[in-house]
C-alpha cells in the first residue's frame, strides 16, 4: 500500500475501531491492513495503535497522528474539489442512508436520473427508521424528518410536509369521530417510539400559533413507518403522518382524515451529513439533486 491508501486505512481503522471493518470497506485484506500498519508505525519509530481482542484504540501518539492525517485527507479532497472539471464530473463511491418511505416513493423511483447526470459516482442505499453515525458507519449523508439532535452535523433543510391525523372506518364506526383535539384524551391511538430512545409522540396540532400537544391511550407502539399505517388500517387506532405517505389509502378509502379543521405544523425534512463531507463533489451532487426532487413534490425551505 502507498502512504496515500495507509492513511486513509489508518483513519478509518481509527473510526471504525476495527481492522476487519475497515479492511473490509477499502476491500483489502485483513492480513495486509495489519501489515501496513506495522509498518507505519515502524516508519513512524511509534505505537500508534492499542489493540486487544474486543477493541483498537489509539495511543496519544495515535490519537494526535490520526487528527493530523484526518486533515491532511481532507485537505486533499478540498484541492480535487477545487479543481472546475472533478466539480463538474464527481466520482466514486457514496454511501447514503434514507427513511424506507423517502426511498420507495420520492428517491429511488428517479434514481436512474442521479445516474444519468453523474454515471461516474456508485451508490450504496441503506434504508430503515434507526438512528446511524454517519462516521463510525462510514455514511456520507441520511435523509431524516424532524428535528436534527446532533450538533455535530451539517443540517440543509428538504421540504415541509404537511401532517394529517387520520383512521380507519372500522376504527371509526367503532369509536367515533373525533370532533376537537382534547377529545383524543378518549381515544386510541397507535403509538410510535424512537428505536433507540424511550420516546413517545404525541398528537400535535398548531392551535392560536402554538403547538399544542395531546395525548390517546394506546395498546400498541411500533418503531417503523411502515407498521405504523399498517397497524390504522387494521383499526389499532388514529395516526399522524405525513399526507404524501398515505395518498392511496386516503384515495380509497381505507383510511379517513379527521381533525382537518385543526393544522397539524409540517414536518420538517432534512439531509445531514458531517462537517467534513462538506464540500465533497459527490455529497453536494447528491444532495442538490434530492432537494430538486423536493421542491417538486414540496414546497420546499431549503
Amino acid at each position: 500500500m502507498d502512504r496515500f491508501d495507509t492513511l486513509t486505512l489508518y483513519v478509518r481503522i481509527v473510526e471504525l475501531g476495527s481492522f476487519t471493518r475497515a479492511a473490509g470497506e477499502l476491500n483489502v485484506p485483513r492480513a495486509t491492513a495489519t501489515y501496513a500498519i506495522k509498518a507505519l508505525e515502524a516508519r513512524l519509530g511509534a505505537r500508534l495503535l492499542e489493540r486487544t481482542t474486543r477493541q483498537v484504540r489509539t495511543t496519544t501518539d495515535g490519537q494526535a497522528f490520526y487528527e493530523r492525517s484526518r486533515q491532511l485527507l481532507l485537505d486533499l479532497e478540498d484541492a480535487e474539489s477545487s479543481v472546475s472539471a472533478v466539480a463538474a464530473n464527481p466520482q466514486g463511491s457514496l454511501r447514503v442512508d434514507l427513511h424506507g418511505v423517502h426511498a420507495t416513493q420520492i428517491i429511488l423511483p428517479r434514481i436512474a436520473d442521479f445516474r444519468s447526470r453523474y454515471p461516474r459516482i456508485d451508490l450504496a442505499v441503506s434504508c430503515g427508521d434507526r438512528l446511524v453515525d454517519l462516521v463510525a458507519e462510514g455514511i456520507d449523508c441520511v435523509v431524516r424528518a424532524g428535528t436534527p439532535r446532533d450538533s455535530s452535523l451539517v443540517v440543509r433543510r428538504l421540504a415541509s410536509m404537511p401532517e394529517i391525523v387520520c383512521a380507519s372506518p372500522a376504527y371509526l364506526a367503532r369509536f367515533g369521530v373525533p370532533r376537537h383535539p382534547r377529545e383524543l384524551s378518549a381515544h386510541e391511538a397507535v403509538g410510535f417510539f424512537s428505536s433507540t430512545h424511550d420516546v413517545r409522540y404525541p398528537f400535535t396540532f398548531v392551535i392560536d400559533g402554538t403547538v399544542v400537544e395531546y395525548t390517546a391511550k394506546s395498546w400498541i407502539a411500533v418503531n417503523e413507518a411502515e407498521c405504523y399505517t399498517t397497524c390504522a388500517l387494521q383499526g389499532c387506532g388514529l395516526i399522524q403522518v405525513p399526507r404524501f405517505r398515505i395518498e392511496s389509502e386516503l384515495g380509497d378509502g381505507r383510511l379517513v382524515q379527521v381533525l382537518a379543521d385543526w393544522p397539524c405544523p409540517a414536518l420538517q425534512l432534512s439531509a445531514l451529513y458531517p462537517y467534513h463531507r462538506q464540500s465533497s463533489p459527490r455529497v453536494r451532487a447528491f444532495i442538490d439533486w434530492v432537494a430538486g426532487l423536493y421542491a417538486e413534490r414540496f414546497t420546499a425551505t431549503a
